[in-house]
């Protein structure tokens, strides 16, 4: 009996699985700080909607890898934890957007040809 050969999708081919930003809170801040460049903390949560801890534990990786900086700020309102893209993470971010949308438009193309 022939062996059947697993193939995964072409998402999966193309996107590391176990990347950073294939967790979608993760990726919606780095979408965020792609267009803003930095923004503070409070902000962020607010915009995403999800706990101080929850945000704070994305950050925490996102800062691991090397995508974000997190620094304390004096600002009129008194302090504030700020988060700014690095250069890394932008360059990365914008790489796995890319392949996300390469990947979808591969997807649909097939669809369209079935």
């Amino acid at each position: 009996m022939a062996k059947i050969k697993k193939t995964k999708p072409d998402a999966m081919n193309i996107l590391d699985p176990n990347h950073i930003l294939s967790q979608h809170t993760r990726l919606a801040i780095m979408i965020t700080l792609v267009s803003q460049g930095k923004i503070v903390f409070s902000e962020l949560q607010k915009i995403l909607e999800v706990t101080p801890g929850n945000l704070d534990s994305h950050l925490r990786k996102l800062e691991e890898s090397g995508y974000v900086k997190i620094t304390k700020a004096f600002l009129s309102k008194g302090p504030r934890t700020v988060i700014t893209i690095t250069d890394d993470g932008y360059h990365s971010t914008m790489l796995y957007i890319s392949k996300l949308k390469q990947a979808l438009e591969s997807f649909i193309e097939r669809r369209g040809r079935q």
